[in-house]
């Protein structure tokens, strides 16, 4: 119990400074990344910091897995270099023995990581992904800039040649305003005044000594205007100006935004549309079979009429013959040709209904693989946990060193090829190529016997 002990305790310091060195990198690498969308726009601390804390979500995702395999590396690196291990095992207690206690814990993170993954982490990244929306479509605080158009208001560009850093006065105003659709007007003024109104819905403009050059749309060359003004004020809306958070529920949820058990009702409900796509065209078939043999042939002349064949009387012989043409209106009424010609057409598009019948079923196959992937990827990932605890253990043990500089170099090296793996896997699983099962659990399971494996070498 004591070896145990000591064990946890070697592994838990590592363990929260690499969760906390991880969790960095993928903190500065998403503003980074992300900086350009939010900066600028005159949003609070408070919407940048509620930001960043859901996109913590997914990166304590990845970042818990990736800090189990360095600490492991770092904590059976330290016992390796001190020969702590070496004095262990000169009283009996194996390598297994000493990995049972961190097994275990990689075992509860295992399920903590499931209960995450499925309960906190889609709702924080629909929220995130609302947030982001919201912020993007945010425009920047209104500026006019001397000598340059601006184009934020809808319907209008402004110019004007000065501007006055502490006050909204301007001064030589140029409006093109095409808000209304039967007149463009141009307007210039001498000076003016810009502001917001009190609930920062529109844009008041007070333009003083002008004109309005009105042309109309309809008939440019006759509808011409010019009307001289001392004040005018212009009214625009302030659409997109400010920060205005979207509700939740007006946005659907896609599935990373899902729990398993969420996603498992979809692909439940996308099952049964791909069963249900054969069955409606077999009872299309079916339908058509039907209405061919409701037919009555015996009153369509078939039985008694036979082209150049002698007509009979009475059981005597006639050499008179039926004319072909009489044939042809005889033996094939009107109703019937009209039959035939409809089974006919039905046929051929019975046709294109099977071609499209397998490109529908192929593409709710490929929905229901799409599901299938997020669905085992929710297990997968947390599973690292244990897998990563197989392979750093006794890797460590083997390199003898420490150091985080070794751990996190071989760290980042297993990490890249379970990333790889399980992209390439979701790629495949994707396309159809392999089962989502194989895509999504293939690197654990290459990863988790070369950890057994070096596990019972190095006993």
């Amino acid at each position: 119990m004591l070896i145990d002990r000591y064990v946890l305790k070697s592994f838990a310091g590592p363990f929260v400074i690499s969760l906390a060195t991880v969790i960095f990198i993928f903190l500065f690498q998403f503003l980074i990344k992300s900086l350009d969308q939010f900066v600028g726009k005159g949003l609070s601390s408070w919407i940048i910091i509620q930001l960043i804390a859901l996109n913590l979500a997914w990166m304590l995702t990845l970042a818990v897995p990736m800090a189990m395999l360095i600490a492991a590396l770092m904590a059976f690196g330290s016992l390796a270099a001190t020969n702590e291990i070496t004095v262990m095992k000169s009283g009996g207690i194996s390598l297994v023995r000493l990995m049972i206690p961190m097994i275990f814990v990689s075992f509860i993170m295992f399920y903590l990581m499931i209960r995450f993954n499925n309960d906190i982490l889609p709702e924080a990244n629909h929220k995130a992904r609302v947030l982001l929306y919201d912020i993007s479509k945010t425009k920047p605080t209104f500026i006019l800039e001397p000598g340059k158009f601006s184009g934020d208001i809808q319907g209008a560009q402004i110019l004007v040649r000065n501007t006055f850093p502490n006050s909204n006065e301007i001064q030589g105003v140029y409006v093109l305003d095409n808000s209304n659709p039967e007149f463009r007007n141009m307007l210039t003024a001498e000076k003016g005044n810009i502001s917001f109104s009190s609930d920062f819905k529109n844009v008041i403009m007070d333009l003083e000594n002008g004109e309005i050059h009105q042309l109309s749309n309809i008939d440019p060359s006759r509808n011409y205007r010019r009307i001289k003004f001392e004040k005018h004020r212009l009214l625009f809306k302030s659409e997109g100006f400010g920060f205005k958070q979207s509700s939740e529920s007006a946005f659907s949820r896609g599935d990373r935004e899902l729990s398993a058990q969420a996603m498992k009702k979809v692909v439940d409900s996308l099952q049964i549309v791909s069963d249900s796509i054969p069955v409606r065209f077999l009872e299309t078939i079916l339908k058509d079979l039907k209405t061919l043999s409701v037919l009555n042939y015996r009153d369509t002349g078939f039985a008694s009429i036979k082209t150049g064949l002698p007509e009979q009387k009475q059981g005597l012989v006639s050499n008179r013959t039926v004319p072909v043409d009489t044939v042809r209106k005889l033996a094939v009424p009107g109703d019937l040709r009209d039959s035939i010609s409809l089974l006919v057409r039905s046929a051929f598009s019975r046709k294109n209904d099977l071609k499209n019948s397998v490109i529908s079923r192929q593409q709710v196959d490929k929905m229901i693989d799409s599901y299938d992937v997020e669905i085992f990827k929710k297990y997968s990932i947390p599973f690292a946990c244990v897998v990563f605890v197989l392979v750093g253990a006794p890797l460590g043990y083997r390199v003898k060193r420490g150091g985080f500089g070794i751990a996190a170099g071989l760290s980042l090296l297993f990490f890249l090829l379970y990333w790889i793996s399980l992209i390439g896997g979701e790629k495949l699983a994707d396309r159809g190529i392999v089962t989502p099962f194989v895509g999504m659990w293939i690197a654990n399971i290459i990863i988790g016997f070369f950890g057994i494996y070096l596990m019972f070498k190095s006993s």
